[in-house]
């Protein structure tokens, strides 16, 4: 059974930092992308940013030149790096993963349960 847990949520005043960590556990055979994802009150879950296992990033446009993804492949995990953050922000913030279980045929989309972030004075 594959597991995505977030952590590093919080709250955090404008142009402050936070750093989210997602690592994935249990039976994996392969790690294919992974990313974050964001929901808003009252707004559609969003990509915030992405990358492949071989190393290709994409970024919402909110947030290109202030938040960074990255991958440490031997620790099964992924990191996003925020700064200058906005109260816009606000939200909770997803990992998604595509892993193939060993047990699997195909890879598989998994999700975490969310981590929230706060932006407020």
């Amino acid at each position: 059974q594959v597991q995505l847990v977030e952590s590093g949520g919080g709250l955090v005043q404008p142009g402050g930092s936070l750093r989210l960590s997602c690592a994935a556990s249990g039976s994996i055979s392969r790690i294919n992308a992974m990313g974050w994802y964001r929901q808003a009150p009252g707004k559609q879950r969003e990509l915030v940013a992405h990358k492949t296992s071989g190393g290709s990033t994409n970024y919402a446009d909110s947030v290109k030149g202030r938040f960074t993804i990255s991958r440490d492949n031997a620790k099964n995990t992924v990191y996003l790096q925020m700064n200058s953050l906005k109260p816009e922000d606000t939200a909770v913030y997803y990992c998604n993963a595509d892993i193939k279980d060993r047990s699997a045929y195909y890879a598989m989309i998994y999700w975490g349960k969310g981590t929230l972030v706060t932006v407020s004075s």
